[in-house]
């Protein structure tokens, strides 16, 4: 068997390439991108005759196609909508299956800030999602979308937990990436940059479709502010969520829910900090003039805050994932939580945002290998991960110290 990982040089693109590498089934693990000596540095890293790197424009459609048919899957960790968008039709065209770890629901793009994303002349937004998802049907491919962290273990999660009751009334996702207690001291807004952040930004100002009273209705990112307490595995931490977009998907294939909503966790004082950039214009993406030049006062702020959320030595990261499900069992009243804190891996080098989007997206690509992920199209992963298939992917990230705790309670 052959993987192959378009964003591969990334630290979450490493972490998902690693993962293959150590598996004895899969013989090839190839690693996409631009230049050379990066992806060289990377295979040193990996440490494995498996890895072969390819210098690739993806821009070059004939030999991206050319080198998808070399393979039985490939992953996707791309940092914007143009890139992911471009690997996607190329793949869905050449017959090669794929898992994207994006935030979003390619069978029905986000309509703002689309970061370059290219449409086909004279198709629409949704007309290109369902073009993507025909199309992989016809070519008997399958696409995971949407599968890593937030969207990925949310969706695997709440989805498995809808199962098992009667009947979902309100389902919360609390999930986000965030710097240790001590390295979010040194850090403006009480965070460290563990994804690209140019992309973090925009999910801070775009809508977001949510459901409320039965209905979707679109509300403003940042939104929502919650504050709450996560107090599972030995941890007492206060922390704050606010509504944005990550696992959009729940809201086509979960109508039933009377309450939606995905919210990114945040240490205390971060989301204030947001909301007066926002309120100054910081986060704008129209030009304004300064002495007679124009400037977009993002991408200024960006020049300025990027260097002060970069991770310093000794720096690192923790996931946290707080999901909560309330409905019906029997007749009964019932909730059903899931709880995950995870550490960076610092013997490795592996960040904790990197384990926790890379090995998902890595074992769901297995699972696709080995036939046992038989949907074609665009499958979001709460209706590929499920039953016998939900057990053994909570098995294999055991495996990888990534620890889901559910708990269970009548109210």
């Amino acid at each position: 068997m052959k993987a192959l990982v378009f964003g591969g040089t990334g630290k979450v693109g490493q972490a998902v390439a690693l993962d293959f590498a150590k598996d004895k089934d899969i013989k090839t693990v190839g690693i996409v991108g631009r230049h050379k000596e990066t992806l060289e540095k990377t295979k040193k890293w990996i440490g494995s005759d498996k890895v072969v790197t390819h210098v690739l424009d993806i821009a070059n459609e004939k030999e991206t196609k050319e080198l998808m048919k070399q393979y039985g899957v490939g992953a996707i960790a791309l940092p914007d909508r143009r890139t992911s968008y471009k690997v996607i039709h190329e793949a869905v065209e050449a017959g090669l299956h794929i898992v994207d770890m994006l935030e979003e629901y390619h069978r029905r793009p986000d309509a703002y800030e689309t970061e370059g994303l290219e449409l086909p002349k004279g198709m629409t937004l949704n007309e290109y999602g369902d073009w993507i998802h025909n199309t992989a049907i016809k070519n008997g491919v399958t696409f995971v979308d949407g599968m890593g962290f937030a969207p990925g273990l949310s969706n695997v999660t709440l989805g498995e937990g809808i199962r098992k009751i009667d009947t979902a009334e309100v389902a919360i996702a609390r999930v986000g990436g965030i710097p240790n207690k001590e390295a979010a001291k040194k850090h403006p807004l009480r965070y460290m940059i563990t994804w690209a952040f140019d992309h973090v930004l925009r999910e801070y100002m775009i809508k977001v479709n949510v459901i409320k009273n039965g209905k979707v209705v679109e509300v403003d990112a940042t939104s929502d502010l919650e504050t709450f307490r996560f107090n599972q595995f030995g941890k007492d931490e206060e922390l704050q969520c606010a509504v944005t977009p990550g696992m959009p998907s729940f809201i086509f294939t979960r109508t039933q829910l009377k309450e939606f909503a995905e919210k990114t966790v945040r240490w205390p004082g971060h989301w204030q900090g947001v909301q007066t950039l926002k309120e100054c214009g910081l986060l704008d993406i129209t030009p304004v003039e300064l002495k007679g030049n124009k400037i977009v006062p993002r991408e200024f702020l960006l020049s300025l805050i990027t260097p002060r959320l970069k991770p310093r030595e000794g720096d690192t990261d923790v996931c946290i994932m707080y999901n909560t499900l309330t409905g019906k069992k029997d007749g009964k009243n019932v909730k059903i939580e899931y709880f995950m804190w995870d550490e960076a891996d610092t013997k490795n080098g592996i960040s904790s945002m990197a384990r926790v989007t890379g090995f998902p997206v890595a074992i769901t690509a297995k699972m696709i290998l080995a036939n046992k992920i038989k949907e074609t199209g665009i499958v979001p992963p709460e209706d590929c991960i499920k039953g016998e298939l939900y057990s053994e992917f909570m098995e294999e990230l055991k495996k990888r110290n990534i620890n889901i705790l559910e708990v269970k309670t009548m109210i």
